[in-house]
Parts: C-alpha cells; sequence; structure tokens
C-alpha cells in the first residue's frame, strides 16, 4: 500500500464515520420525536463520541500527510501522479447529464432506492446517450464503469444542493420534497 492509498483509506474512513454521525442525528431526532428522552441522551452521547473520534482521525490524517511531505522531495511526489490514466476533459457524457435521470428514477421508485436500482434505472434511461468512455472502468476501480461514478458525483451535488436528501441511509438515495419540484418544474419545462 503506497501512501496514496492510505490518505484515500483516511477519505474513506471519514466519510463512513460523518455517515454514522448523521444516523446518530437521524434516529435521535426520531427519539426526541416520540418522547423517548433516555434513548436520546444516549444517542448524543454516541454522537459526541464519534465526533471526538473523527476529530481524532482527522488528526491523524494530517500528521500522515505531514509525513510524506518531508519524507519525499517534491519531483518524487509529482512524478508519482499517473496522469496518463486519466480521462481527457469533454470525452465522458457530464455529470449534468445524470441529474434529471437519477431524479425521476427516485419519483418512479417511490422517492428512495438503494443505489444500484437506482443506477440500474438511469443506465437504462440513458442507454442511449452513454459513450464507450462512459462505459470504460475507471483506473481506480476497475470493475466500475466511468459512468456509475460520474452519477456518484451528481448524486453528491444534489445532496449539497437538497435536491437529495444528505441523511439517508448508507447505500440509499432519496429524493426530497426540493428534488420533486425541481424534477417536475424541469421536465416541464422541457416538453
Amino acid at each position: 500500500m503506497d501512501q496514496n492509498e492510505v490518505a484515500i483509506a483516511f477519505d474513506i474512513v471519514l466519510e463512513e464515520i460523518e455517515n454514522a454521525i448523521a444516523a446518530l442525528k437521524q434516529e435521535g431526532a426520531q427519539a426526541l420525536q416520540s418522547g423517548k428522552y433516555d434513548v436520546a441522551r444516549d444517542l448524543i452521547e454516541k454522537g459526541s463520541q464519534m465526533e471526538a473520534f473523527r476529530s481524532k482521525v482527522k488528526d491523524l490524517q494530517k500528521e500522515w500527510l505531514n509525513i510524506f511531505a518531508t519524507v519525499l522531495p517534491p519531483k518524487t511526489r509529482k512524478r508519482s501522479r499517473k496522469v496518463a490514466e486519466r480521462l481527457k476533459r469533454g470525452l465522458r457524457t457530464p455529470e449534468d447529464t445524470f441529474r434529471i435521470p437519477i431524479l425521476q428514477s427516485l419519483v418512479e421508485l417511490g422517492g428512495s432506492a438503494p443505489m444500484s436500482d437506482v443506477l440500474d434505472r438511469v443506465e437504462a434511461t440513458m442507454r442511449g446517450q452513454l459513450n464507450a468512455h462512459d462505459r470504460s472502468t475507471l483506473p481506480s476501480h476497475p470493475t466500475q464503469p466511468r459512468w456509475r461514478n460520474t452519477a456518484q458525483w451528481a448524486r453528491n451535488a444534489m445532496v449539497k444542493e437538497g435536491l437529495m436528501s444528505s441523511d439517508s441511509p448508507r447505500g440509499v438515495w432519496e429524493i426530497t420534497e426540493a428534488g420533486r419540484q425541481w424534477v417536475v418544474a424541469v421536465t416541464t419545462q422541457n416538453k
């Protein structure tokens, strides 16, 4: 495992911790709403512990990056990047193209569904739009078609915009009310 893989592993761990914290917040809110104050108090305590743990992991990540920043000379670090494997800009289907198919798929699936179910529908919807570059696999993930990664980035952007839920269970995508309104407005406008 090289230093870059460890840095990526830290990012994955931090993402999982964020997901766990978000799930605890959701459970805590539900406990408060149903009057289970003891359960809510326990969840708040766990959340505080997880946030402290997240800080420790972030500190370890910084320490790891600092170790390699001082060990490797700048030229060595630049040469280790695999720039040649990156796809040239403009060859893959743009991220924004996936927005409407993702949101429409979620509406058709009842508002939320496992990511794989949503992406299967998106693939069926976009079959004619996906090109050979979209269908090629990623150098970093040889079993995943590039378009699925692009769709996941589109989902990430829509979460930040409030069109998709940020606190759905891991592996489940969920449209928000704002997302429903947006997709109706856009599809009505395009008719």
